[in-house]
């Protein structure tokens, strides 16, 4: 099913947040009669429902799949969901947002997925592509859902896509001519259930791939499908220049954004210049101010112990401050023993504050259960000194106290700022 097979077909969106509000838009514009479905109430679908959209909000019912053709999954909506599971029972196909966007849109596609670096990476790659003067949209999982682009992206753009597990999980076509996987760390096992399907739905980004199309790993990583040509990267790789983000893992990701974009037909000059005015992106090892000597450093996207583990190495001298915890995600806290040191003081927030103190305990770490992140960055303040990092790294899900970990950043940042 394609953009001109759509016409006519009542097509189901299940998820109606930002990216099943542009696949319901995208829909409406190729013909299709569109029913939404949220399970909040209050959610504000007044666009959609103006624009024609079938609009139904709360419990889910069966029989909202009734002469339903085809079913569009935001990313946030879990497979076993009544509505998803139904489908796949009457043999009504599930396409991810992403799926559908691939469908409808003719551009070359370059994708990026990994458990940590995505974002940065994604965006590193865009910035390469404006400064090698190449027409690029960047979206995906960055924020910006690749059905909007439908109608609005130049034919001979290129699209650079973050894509994350749930985006991949109910793809049937997709075929980035450029695929990159930049790590595999545990990680959304509480979705997935084991770290072998969390596997499998990331490198379902290089299936459809063709002789002619690049399959871009780690060096050293094990076979991935599809008949993409690999190539390989590693942090210690030569590159057309040094980046200007810190950290071992942000070279890693500068040595895969640039393979990628050699693979686009990119050349070293263009690289090179965005590799040294790249500053990153907000919520990745951010430094929001630093005052009276101590820097106060917001890594909200660290979502995951793996990601913790690389920004609390990104600061090697200092005594740090670690803000953790949020909404744990079914794996273990050990690790961060290892990484923290003498000195260094853990501040606990969230539904795993108590998980993550007993994994600290062992290693003597000192441990401040605050709850909140406002209790957490007044005892930072008050025991910092000169010359030490406090690090919003939380190592979980923002979900119990947070919308999303931006809305964490930014309240980590906000009350920063505050501070006299």
């Amino acid at each position: 099913m394609s953009g001109p097979e759509l016409v006519g077909r009542r097509v189901l969106v299940v998820g109606l947040a930002r990216s099943g509000k542009a696949a319901a838009e995208a829909l409406l514009g190729s013909g299709a009669a569109v029913v939404g479905f949220d399970r909040d109430e209050a959610l504000d679908a007044g666009r959609l429902h103006e624009l024609g959209v079938e609009i139904h909000l709360g419990s889910e019912e069966e029989t909202l799949l009734q002469g339903i053709d085809l079913v569009v999954k935001s990313p946030g909506v879990p497979g076993e969901t009544l509505l998803v599971r139904g489908a796949r029972e009457r043999d009504v196909p599930v396409w991810s947002e992403i799926e559908l966007g691939a469908r409808l849109l003719g551009n070359p596609l370059l994708g990026i997925t990994g458990t940590n670096g995505k974002t940065t990476t994604t965006e590193l790659v865009g910035a390469v592509f404006r400064a090698a003067g190449r027409p690029v949209e960047v979206a995906g999982n960055v924020g910006r859902p690749l059905t909007s682009l439908v109608g609005a992206a130049s034919p001979d753009a290129w699209v650079v896509c973050e894509l994350s597990s749930f985006q991949l999980e109910d793809v049937e076509t997709l075929r980035p001519r450029v695929a990159v996987l930049l790590n595999l760390e545990p990680d959304h096992i509480d979705r997935h259930g084991t770290f072998e399907a969390y596997t499998d739905a990331k490198l379902r980004i290089f299936e459809r791939q063709t002789a002619d199309d690049a399959a871009i790993v780690p060096r050293g990583f094990g076979p991935v499908p599809g008949a993409g040509r690999r190539i390989e990267f590693a942090a210690a790789d030569e590159l057309p220049a040094e980046p200007l983000i810190p950290g071992t893992h942000n070279r890693e990701n500068a040595a895969a954004a640039t393979a990628a974009a050699r693979a686009a037909g990119i050349d070293d000059r263009a690289i090179g210049e965005a590799l040294t005015t790249f500053e990153g992106v907000p919520h990745r090892i951010e430094l929001v101010r630093e005052l009276r000597g101590v820097r106060w450093v917001n890594d909200s996207k660290a979502t995951n112990v793996a990601a913790t583990l690389r920004a609390l190495a990104s600061f090697p001298a200092a005594r740090l401050h670690v803000i953790l915890g949020g909404r744990g995600k079914h794996e273990s806290y050990e690790p961060l023993t290892a990484a923290l040191e003498d000195g260094d003081r853990a501040y606990l927030i969230g539904e795993a504050a108590d998980e993550i103190g007993a994994a600290l305990e062992p290693a003597r770490i000192p441990c401040v259960h605050a709850v909140t992140l406002e209790a957490a960055v007044v005892a930072a303040a008050s025991a910092a000194a000169r010359s030490d990092v406090v690090l919003l790294s939380p190592a979980c899900a923002s979900f119990d106290q947070f919308r999303d970990y931006e809305a964490r950043g930014d309240a980590f940042r906000a009350l920063v700022e505050e501070l006299t």
